[in-house]
């Protein structure tokens, strides 16, 4: 039996949406609508809430470049990055700390080119593209 969620989207694939609404039939507009109030209306809070504080985002079509500033004290040789589709961990800061930031959008975690410099993490992504189509899960 299909879930209430899944008939909403089925019914949203179908539908002819003004101009402007086309935002709706992507899965993530909800968590960036709530960023983006949560940005305008608390901006300190909103950058310790989703952890982009020290970070900076800038996208073109295909990649997403973060540039994260690095606190003085941290030895290069301790220092660590993780990649997830949605989120950066970077470990061996100092005093033992770490910082997760989340990313604007999915990226193909394994696609990942770094530079450290000035104090300054580069990081470049490639976007995930979306996948929008069903597959079939056997069951058994």
């Amino acid at each position: 039996m299909a879930s209430k969620w899944d008939d909403l989207e089925r019914w949203m694939e179908n539908q002819q949406l003004p101009k402007g609404f086309e935002v709706l039939r992507e899965p993530d507009w909800v968590e960036r609508y709530v960023r983006k109030m949560m940005t305008k209306a608390l901006p300190e809070a909103a950058g310790a809430m989703i952890g982009r504080g020290s970070a900076a985002f800038s996208e073109t079509r295909h990649f997403i470049l973060v540039k994260i500033n690095l606190p003085d004290g941290f030895d290069r040789e301790q220092l660590r990055l993780f990649v997830r589709e949605d989120r950066l961990r970077i470990e061996g800061l100092p005093g033992g700390k770490h910082e997760i930031i989340k990313l604007p959008k999915l990226v193909k975690p394994r696609v990942c080119k770094t530079l450290l410099k000035d104090n300054v993490l580069q990081v470049k992504l490639q976007k995930r593209p979306a996948n929008r189509t069903y597959h079939e899960a056997v069951i058994r």
